[in-house]
């Protein structure tokens, strides 16, 4: 069982920056793959990004690329999203995820990943 905590949700300003973290209670943390998925009143939750457990391989939703960035700390067993550029579209509960590194991770799927954060709160305001 691993434990997923998110932490650095907020409400800011359109154009803004937020960064986000999610620490692992694991001992072999680099063994998951890790992602960050959001979901909006009203709708599915949606993949945001993933990284491979070595952090070798970064993958991003297209209408967040080149504006988020994931990251892992393998030794600080942490996970973090940064978030620039911020948009009210990006309005969400952003969750954390992990998926053991073994047997195949369709890295934008929810149901590819075995354990969930409780969710950071994200309010973009125009």
């Amino acid at each position: 069982q691993v434990r997923l905590v998110e932490s650095g949700g907020g409400s800011v300003q359109a154009g803004a920056s937020l960064a986000l973290s999610c620490v692992a209670s694991s001992r072999t943390f680099s063994s998951y793959n890790m992602g960050w998925f959001r979901r909006a009143p009203g709708t599915d939750r949606e993949f945001v990004a993933a990284v491979f457990g070595n952090g070798g391989f970064t993958f991003y939703a297209d209408v967040v690329k080149g504006r988020f960035t994931i990251s892992r700390d393998n030794v600080k067993n942490t996970v973090y999203l940064q978030m620039n550029s911020l948009k009210p579209e990006d309005t969400a509960v952003y969750y954390c995820a992990a998926r053991v590194t073994s047997g195949s991770w369709r890295y934008q799927d929810a149901g590819s990943y075995n354990y969930w954060g409780q969710g950071t709160q994200v309010t973009v305001s125009s």
